[in-house]
């Protein structure tokens, strides 16, 4: 399933590399999926779009 999302790296990741995470929205099952730029191939994680919200929602509180 992660073959077929479309990913993308927040405006604020740096194009040097470095510690960057990429981002992936499945909308048929609302659910966001996260990997590191430097292995594409790698592992990834998924959470549920209320999951992800209460995340930023944590993180910008920080």
């Amino acid at each position: 399933m992660t073959a077929d999302l479309k990913w993308f790296k927040s405006s604020y990741s740096g194009s040097a590399g470095g510690e960057c995470l990429e981002v992936a929205l499945e909308p048929a099952h609302p659910t966001v999926h996260i990997r590191d730029s430097k292995a594409k191939s790698g592992p990834t994680l998924a959470f549920s779009s209320d999951e992800w919200a209460a995340f930023v929602g944590f993180a910008t509180e920080v």
